[in-house]
């Protein structure tokens, strides 16, 4: 049984350390109690609650000098010469234990189609029209990423980011401008549920808080908030 079947829900309190040290090693470098992601996969950084001087030294280490750590939610605060980029409020939102998504209906004939690397050139289009969040030409190797496309041009996507055990967080949520309103992000999101509890694990994301319309779809859909977050990004020395 996965911890997500069992509704333990403490390897969400550091997604991305959790990660790093579990599913997605391969993808990232380790300096003792320090963890970042390879530079195009993801830029997100890890220490643990506790860190101490030698935990930051060893992350400064790995991500070199002026470089910038994306700390996402982590709790520890970084010694005071590493510059603060910044602050961003947010929440993490849960798949409740049983029940699968309704599949919304098929949208003048689009299909949901799984993206690879030939298809990274049209997400990084994508991502620079929308603003999801961070997206990088590797990100597409933390899991399975699903688009649907238009007269043959890429226009929604969603995919898999962060793995902590028993959990795959649904990200890279967007859909173009012209292509909104047509229910692409729900079906996007209800196919991604779908195959996240056939592994027998459960998703989980996170939303910015003022970011409204998202949270309310999200809620819609049946995700139900776990908690508040705060994002945070900063400069090594």
């Amino acid at each position: 049984m996965t911890s997500g079947d069992s509704g333990d829900t403490a390897a969400l309190d550091d997604p991305v350390g959790e990660s790093l040290r579990g599913r997605h090693a391969g993808l990232g470098r380790r300096l003792g109690r320090a963890a970042t992601y390879l530079p195009g996969v993801a830029t997100f950084s890890a220490v643990p609650a506790d860190a101490d001087a030698a935990d930051w030294a060893g992350l400064a280490r790995l991500l070199g000098r002026d470089a910038f750590a994306d700390m996402f939610s982590c709790q520890a605060s970084p010694p005071p010469d590493w510059e603060q980029v910044f602050v961003l409020e947010g929440r993490q939102l849960i798949w409740p234990g049983g029940g699968r998504p309704d599949q919304p209906a098929s949208a003048n004939g689009t299909d949901v189609a799984e993206l690879g690397a030939a298809d990274v050139p049209q997400m990084l289009d994508l991502v620079a029209r929308t603003q999801p969040g961070p997206f990088w030409p590797r990100t597409v190797e933390l899991g399975t990423y699903l688009g649907i496309r238009e007269g043959g041009r890429l226009v929604a996507m969603a995919g898999e980011r962060l793995r902590p055990p028993g959990w795959t967080e649904i990200s890279a949520v967007c859909t173009a401008p012209e292509a909104r309103g047509r229910g692409h992000a729900a079906r996007l999101i209800s196919a991604l549920v779908g195959r996240i509890l056939a592994r027998n694990e459960r998703p989980f994301l996170h939303v910015a808080e003022a970011n409204t319309g998202a949270l309310g779809l999200y809620e819609r859909l049946g995700f139900a908030s776990r908690k508040h977050v705060t994002f945070r990004g900063f400069r090594t020395p």
